[in-house]
């Protein structure tokens, strides 16, 4: 007998943060950027699940774990339409959709190899000057470089 109850790809979370509509080639960048192979909590990693928009998708659910605005802002430097879901006993509370901030700090490597930054001991700091096309302004050399040429610290 045919069952026409649709069932979920990943199991539901009682509690947590999914990170939904992640394009399949950032997925693992995703769980480095924000540190969760180092996270004691329960955590569910999906790849190439079936997606209407994306045809193929990474999704990321983790019990327990609330992201900053910070660490949310991270994930706008490698994928900037994915979809945060705010989950508490098993009911989505709240969507964030990420937006690449102004600023961003000590994620993304300078493409200028006489930059002071690649050359001393501190942080970087790039200017968002254009969020649609992804273009980013080093604070020091002034450089520009686009999303596709982000290499990550």
């Amino acid at each position: 007998m045919k069952n026409n109850v649709a069932e979920l790809q990943v199991a539901a979370l009682q509690n947590g943060t999914v990170i939904d509509h992640i394009p399949t080639d950032k997925l693992f960048t995703i769980v480095n950027l924000l540190g969760l192979m180092n996270v004691e909590n329960n955590m569910t990693i999906g790849n190439n699940l079936e997606s209407k928009k994306l045809g193929k998708k990474g999704i990321i659910k983790v019990a327990d774990r609330f992201f900053t605005d910070e660490e949310i802002s991270r994930l706008s430097v490698v994928a900037p339409n994915v979809k945060l879901n705010i989950i508490r006993d098993y009911e989505v509370v709240e969507k964030k959709q990420v937006i690449m901030p102004d600023e961003i700090r000590g994620i993304v490597k300078c493409n200028n190899p006489k930059c002071i930054t690649n050359n001393e001991p501190m942080a970087t700091i790039f200017h968002v000057i254009d969020k649609e096309q992804g273009t980013l302004k080093c604070h020091y050399c002034e450089k520009e470089q686009n999303k596709e040429a982000i290499k990550l610290l």
